[in-house]
């Protein structure tokens, strides 16, 4: 079983945390006992997301497991999330285990804030690209981007590309594209 965590912190985009939850989540429908994805945040208390919705964490950073795939999601919280030691010292730690550090849309910055993309190829929102470079990272305008074991994905949306991406990099091509029918989900138009 491949155990994700997907990290939520105040005024987190919804999408770019709900997208991935469903894909890899889903899964299970189809193959019983594939993932156990859990939400993952500082404290055991709800988190008020940017358009209003409130989420109950899991897990918190101190009884989180360690993961197989963390996955760091962007939104307008993002920048004090970036600030934060506690999320910063999270992602350094489950890096140092995991088998991939993801992230969706802006949640590259918290990627780049722990020293994770320094040197390497990403991406992340369109309009944050010149940001994104100023932290010594070759951005790529592409939904999903790959350098080692670091996975980025571009917009809001584009969580499901990432979702789907470790599906096929876990389970084979024809599994996720099955995860992508049964949620009625067009891969061949998603460049990834």
């Amino acid at each position: 079983m491949l155990t994700i965590g997907i990290l939520l912190f105040s005024q987190v985009e919804e999408l770019d945390f709900v997208g991935p939850f469903e894909v890899l989540s889903y899964i299970n429908k189809i193959r019983p006992d594939s993932t156990k994805v859990l939400l993952v945040a500082e404290k055991a208390e709800p988190v008020e997301a940017f358009n209003g919705m409130r989420v109950i964490p899991d897990v918190t950073f101190e009884d989180c497991p360690a993961l197989d795939v963390l996955v760091a999601p962007g939104g307008k919280g993002r920048v004090a999330a970036m600030r934060n030691e506690a999320v910063r010292e999270f992602i350094i730690r489950q890096a140092q285990s995991a088998k991939y550090i993801a992230s969706v849309c802006t949640g590259a910055f918290l990627l780049a804030e722990a020293g994770l993309l320094r040197d390497r190829q990403a991406t992340t929102y369109h309009t944050a690209f010149a940001e994104l470079a100023s932290y010594g990272v070759e951005v790529l305008a592409r939904k999903v981007v790959r350098e080692g074991n670091i996975i980025t994905a571009a917009g809001v949306s584009s969580g499901l590309e990432l979702g789907l991406y470790l599906l096929r990099e876990e389970f084979g091509a024809e599994l996720a594209q099955e995860v992508a029918d049964k949620i009625e989900y067009d891969v061949e138009a998603a460049e990834i």
